[in-house]
């Protein structure tokens, strides 16, 4: 097994192990896809990643990181999403949606505007949480969801799902990590809670469950679904490793075909980055919860990447920055790699 071997999950064939993980763009204006997302995301296909991942992509507009946020909340959102992911299919990747909700985080401006909350009435709104517990001293109190919030935030995801399935995506991955809605509600951290949503591990974890348990309803059988998790929170008392194996085994009874591997987030800490610092998380999943799993966060070289698929420490890598340095990142790594990969007949004079 090697970073060019294809890997099929459920009915979909990437054609390798390279894949483009979710970035934000903050380029939307009312959730709607635009150009900047067509060429962002088609490059990274025709530069010959296996799997590329939209931005989070917002079930909801009080679930929106920014007011720039893509979003998928409705009918309208479809068509420009549909033609960015049959641009990206065209050219030999399988695409993905993140669905998101990012819960007490926010109402925020865009990291280049400073990137602070914005209170309501300035452009922000009242953010929401499994309690009424700020992220920081600079974030607003969120509204604890009632039993009908919590509802709404699940049909919420449902329907995005269908809509995923209308704008012709071959994979959803549910965004469970990095402090928003989810992971707030899988932390004892953020979720003190008291009622059947929080308290014990089982009752932490029943919003990410249940969502997952309704969009693999909603999503066909042929398709995977993927979810990705903040694997430690880097703090005492918080979420665990330990804790993500135990929910990559619960998840994988549901349904969930790869975890996708990250961490932090929920609580303004600093982890110990370094290069592939967040690998063991998925190698834990991988061999302890028999779960597919994906690594990510400074992942840079060919030959790293290639080293953590060859050692079984990952099914799928997916690069961030690197992509963004290096739209042709997979073809480069073929290359230093022994790999060929088709060039597109446009560039292909150029390889």
């Amino acid at each position: 097994m090697h970073l060019f071997d294809p890997l099929t999950l459920r009915g979909r064939t990437l054609r390798n192990r390279i894949a483009v993980s979710p970035m934000c763009q903050y380029s939307s204006e009312d959730g709607f896809a635009t150009d900047w997302h067509l060429v962002h995301l088609g490059s990274r296909a025709v530069g010959g990643a296996g799997l590329v991942f939209t931005e989070a992509t917002a079930v909801n507009p009080v679930g929106r990181i920014s007011l720039e946020d893509l979003g998928l909340w409705k009918d309208a959102h479809v068509p420009k999403l549909r033609q960015i992911a049959g641009f990206v299919k065209e050219h030999g990747a399988r695409v993905g949606v993140q669905l998101a909700h990012a819960g007490r985080k926010a109402s925020t401006a865009r990291p280049w505007d400073g990137g602070a909350w914005i209170p309501p009435g300035e452009r922000g709104w009242q953010t929401v949480g499994p309690s009424a517990v700020p992220f920081d001293a600079e974030h607003g109190t969120p509204r604890a969801l009632d039993e009908a919030g919590i509802q709404g935030v699940i049909d919420d995801f449902v329907a995005a799902t269908a809509r995923s399935l209308e704008a012709g995506f071959d994979v959803v991955e549910i965004h469970g990590a990095h402090g928003y809605l989810i992971h707030e509600f899988l932390s004892p951290l953020s979720n003190k809670r008291e009622d059947r949503w929080g308290g014990s591990f089982a009752a932490r974890c029943r919003l990410l469950e249940t969502i997952v348990t309704r969009v693999r309803d909603a999503w066909p059988e042929e398709r995977p679904l993927f979810v990705r998790v903040s694997a430690s929170d880097w703090t005492d008392g918080g979420w665990t490793a330990d804790d993500t194996v135990d929910l990559a085994r619960r998840l994988k009874g549901l349904g969930v075909d790869l975890l996708d591997c990250s961490s932090a987030g929920n609580v303004p800490v600093r982890p110990p980055a370094g290069p592939g610092f967040q690998v063991p998380f998925a190698e834990r999943v991988r061999r302890k919860a028999e779960l597919a799993s994906g690594a990510v966060g400074m992942i840079t070289t060919p030959e790293q990447a290639d080293a953590i698929v060859r050692e079984g420490r990952a099914d799928i890598v997916l690069l961030a920055r690197e992509m963004l340095r290096d739209p042709y990142f997979p073809r480069r790594a073929a290359a230093a790699l022994g790999h060929d990969i088709a060039a597109p007949p446009q560039y292909a004079r150029a390889w």
